[in-house]
C-alpha cells in the first residue's frame, strides 16, 4: 500500500514540474516553424505527376498486347517454341487440329 501511495505522489509530483518547467523553455531547442509557402510541396506533385504520366504512357502498350487475340495457324505451320523443358505457344491451331508438341507444328 504504502508503494502505491509512494507512485501515485511521485507520478503528481513529476506531472506538476513538467507543467511548471514547459513555460521555462529555451527558444534555441524548439523546432523552426514551417515556411508559410508549401514550395517543396509543390515541386514533389509535378514530379510524381511527371512520373505517373509516364507509367500511364507504359502500362497502356502492355494492356493492349496482353489483350490481343492469339494469332491462327495453317495446317503444318509452325505453333510453338521451345524454351528449355517449357514450350511457349506462338499461335493458335485452326479447329480440327492440334499443335504437335514433338514436331511443334499443327497437325
Amino acid at each position: 500500500m504504502e508503494n502505491l501511495r509512494a507512485v501515485v505522489y511521485l507520478s503528481i509530483f513529476l506531472s506538476v514540474m513538467t507543467y511548471v518547467c514547459q513555460g521555462e523553455r529555451s527558444t534555441e531547442n524548439q523546432l523552426p516553424s514551417a515556411p508559410d509557402e508549401p514550395t517543396f510541396g509543390l515541386e514533389l506533385a509535378e514530379a510524381l505527376q511527371g512520373l505517373l504520366d509516364e507509367a500511364d504512357s507504359r502500362v497502356g502498350l502492355s494492356v493492349e498486347k496482353k489483350a490481343s487475340v492469339i494469332p491462327r495457324c495453317d495446317v503444318g505451320e509452325r505453333c510453338a517454341m521451345k524454351h528449355g523443358p517449357r514450350i511457349g505457344r506462338l499461335c493458335d491451331c485452326l479447329r480440327g487440329t492440334a499443335c504437335n508438341t514433338f514436331f511443334l507444328r499443327c497437325y
